[in-house]
């Protein structure tokens, strides 16, 4: 678990916003902890169904079985995405959302990891990223990449922001 604290509410109704609920592929989770950005995700529409949740913790996978019992879970690591997800996806994702600590990676991983998702989603489909560093958990000025940042959450506890990354 790399966060402070499990993100907040506001937080996680921020970037579940993000996701297109009209939309019927799967939405990856990225490190999802104890649910925090999963029940924002439910709350907002988005079927269980269409959940797919890599977690590494295998104690917070039992956890999320429990709560989120239609989701698909996959202890997996997420820095590893196209293993994770290599038995997992039958259709392109509507959207990969991480709760990830990003900045706490090495660049090139951080890297990686936005390619492997980009190969995950279809087309225009959002990378969603929160991060409570002022600067970007990944540069806003890759080639063909697209994005966006949502303003600074301060009802977050440290306070975050939302960045959203779309291949262009």
């Amino acid at each position: 678990m790399g966060a402070v604290m499990p993100s907040g509410r506001v937080l996680a109704r921020t970037m579940a916003s993000y996701v297109d609920n009209n939309s019927s592929g799967p939405v990856i989770e990225l490190g999802p902890g104890t649910g925090a950005i999963t029940n924002a995700l439910v709350e907002r529409g988005i079927d269980q169904k269409r959940l797919v949740l890599v977690e590494y913790n295998p104690s917070f996978c039992a956890l999320l079985r429990d709560r989120y019992p239609q989701a698909t879970v996959v202890q997996g690591d997420a820095y590893a995405l196209e293993k994770s997800l290599r038995d997992v996806l039958t259709e392109p994702a509507s959207a990969v959302v991480s709760g990830l600590p990003l900045v706490t990676k090495p660049m090139l991983m951080r890297l990686k990891l936005i390619r492997d998702a980009f190969g995950a989603l279809g087309p225009r489909a959002p990378f969603i990223q929160f991060t409570y560093s002022v600067a970007p958990p990944i540069p806003k000025s890759l080639p063909g990449v697209v994005t966006e940042a949502s303003e600074r959450i301060w009802m977050n506890l440290p306070p975050a922001r939302v960045w959203v990354y779309r291949k262009g």
